[in-house]
C-alpha cells in the first residue's frame, strides 16, 4: 500500500496535467474610463485629514486585472508611494476581515472573527474614536451590510463577527458622524425590540433609507442605510460609492480640526469568494473610480493623507492572459477562500512617505496616528 501511494504521489508530481485545472474565465471592459494625472501636494505637510480606503479581498493580482481591463491605467496609480502589508492574525496565518479590519482600525492583532476586541477580550478603540478624541469629524462608508467585519471594526466591539444584531446595536454609541452602507434589516425588527434608527435619530443623526434621500440631506450627522442587505453591484447601484464618498468629504471637511474617513469597497471580496469574475471586476473598477475622486479631492486640499490598501487577498486569483488594447482579461480562481498573501499599500499626500516598505497591517494604524499627531502639533510662537 505504501509503495502504491508513493508511486501515485510521484506520478502527480511528474504529470501536473493530470491535476484538475481551474476554469478560465474571460472579461472584457467595453467602455473604459479616462484616468487623469493627479498631482500630489506637498507630502511634508502635517496631516489634518486622513482617508483610508480598503478594497476588501483586493490583492495585486486583482488590481493587475483591473489595470489591463481599463487599457493599462488606474486612478490608484497616481499614488507615488507604495508599500506591502502582512495580513496574518493572532491565531491564524490566513486572516479574516474581522481580524484584519481590527488590525488596521485599532493597531492590534486579534483572533480570527473578533471585531475591535483584543485576544484577551478587552474592547479596543478604533481610528474613529482616536480621531474624535482629537476633535475631528469621522466617517465610515461601505458597500456591504454595516454589521459586516470591516465597518464593524471601526464602529463596534464584539467577540463574534457573526453577531449581526449585537454589532448594529453598538452603532448608537459609535463616534462616526457620517455612516453609509447596507444592512437595514438589522436596525429594526430585532430580537431585542430596539429600533436603532430611532435611537440614532434621537442622538442627532439624520436618517436616509435610499441614496436619493441621503444626497438631499444637508451637511451634518448622517446615517444612510440604503439596502436591507449588501448593496447591489455597480451595474445596478450606479456610482453610489463615489458619490457617497464625495458627500462625506463635503460634510466632514467643514470641521476646521479635520477628519478621518474610512471607505470600503466591500463586495470585491464577496464576488471573489463566489469566483464571479464579471462582478468582481465591476467592483474593482468602481472602487478605482471612487479612489480617483478621493485623490482629486486630496490634491486640492493639502494636508490630506490618502491610504489605499486591502485587508487580505481572496480567491487565489491569477491573471493568465488577455489583451490590454482590447480590455480583455483571461483569469482563474484557485479557491473560494482567503489566502495568506501580503497586500499592496498605496499612499498619497501629507505624510505619505511613511508608508513605503514592508510592515504589519497594524502599522497602518500607527502610521496614521503618527501623521495625525504631527498635524496636531502647534508651531511655537514667532515661527
Amino acid at each position: 500500500m505504501y509503495s502504491l501511494l508513493r508511486s501515485l504521489a510521484c506520478a502527480l508530481l511528474l504529470a501536473p496535467s493530470l491535476l484538475p485545472a481551474a476554469e478560465t474565465q474571460r472579461f472584457v471592459l467595453e467602455r473604459p474610463y479616462q484616468v487623469a494625472e493627479i498631482p500630489e501636494p506637498d507630502r511634508n505637510l502635517p496631516a489634518t485629514n486622513v482617508i483610508l480606503m480598503i478594497g476588501d479581498g483586493m490583492g495585486i493580482h486583482h488590481l493587475s486585472a483591473a489595470w489591463a481591463a481599463n487599457r493599462g491605467r488606474l486612478f490608484i496609480e497616481n499614488c507615488p508611494v507604495t508599500g506591502i502589508s502582512k495580513t496574518w492574525c493572532a491565531d491564524k496565518l490566513v486572516t479574516d476581515s474581522a481580524a484584519a479590519g481590527t488590525a488596521m482600525a485599532t493597531g492590534t492583532k486579534t483572533l480570527y472573527k473578533r471585531v475591535a476586541v483584543c485576544p484577551r477580550g478587552n474592547k479596543l478603540d478604533s481610528l474613529v474614536d482616536k480621531a474624535a478624541d482629537m476633535g475631528k469629524s469621522t466617517g465610515v462608508i461601505a458597500t456591504c451590510e454595516l454589521n459586516d467585519a470591516t465597518p464593524a471594526a471601526f464602529c463596534a466591539n464584539n467577540e463574534k463577527r457573526s453577531d449581526s444584531y449585537g454589532i448594529i446595536g453598538d452603532y448608537p454609541r459609535s463616534r462616526a458622524d457620517f455612516i453609509f452602507g447596507g444592512g437595514g434589516k438589522y436596525f429594526t425588527q430585532r430580537p431585542d425590540g430596539r429600533d436603532i434608527f430611532k435611537e440614532m435619530q434621537a442622538q442627532g443623526y439624520r436618517i436616509a433609507r435610499s441614496w436619493e434621500e441621503a444626497a438631499a440631506l444637508p451637511p451634518g450627522k448622517t446615517l444612510a442605510v440604503t439596502a436591507p442587505g449588501n448593496l447591489p453591484p455597480p451595474s445596478r447601484r450606479g456610482d453610489v460609492l463615489r458619490r457617497a464618498t464625495l458627500k462625506a468629504l463635503d460634510t466632514l471637511s467643514r470641521n476646521p480640526e479635520g477628519f478621518f474617513l474610512m471607505v470600503e469597497g466591500s463586495n470585491i471580496d464577496k464576488a471573489a469568494h463566489r469566483n464571479n469574475l464579471e462582478e468582481m471586476m465591476e467592483e474593482l473598477l468602481d472602487f478605482d473610480r471612487a479612489a480617483g475622486a478621493v485623490l482629486d479631492w486630496a490634491s486640492k486640499h493639502p494636508g490630506t493623507l490618502v491610504v489605499i490598501t486591502a485587508d487580505h487577498n481572496t480567491g487565489a486569483f491569477a491573471l493568465t492572459g488577455g489583451n490590454r488594447e482590447k480590455g480583455e482579461i483571461n483569469a482563474q480562481f484557485g479557491s473560494g477562500n482567503h489566502d495568506g498573501m501580503a497586500v499592496p499599500v498605496y499612499a498619497f499626500g501629507a505624510g505619505s512617505g511613511a508608508f513605503t516598505g514592508i510592515y504589519e497591517n497594524t502599522d497602518i494604524f500607527h502610521k496614521i496616528m503618527k501623521a495625525f499627531k504631527k498635524g496636531t502639533v502647534k508651531p511655537a510662537p514667532g515661527r
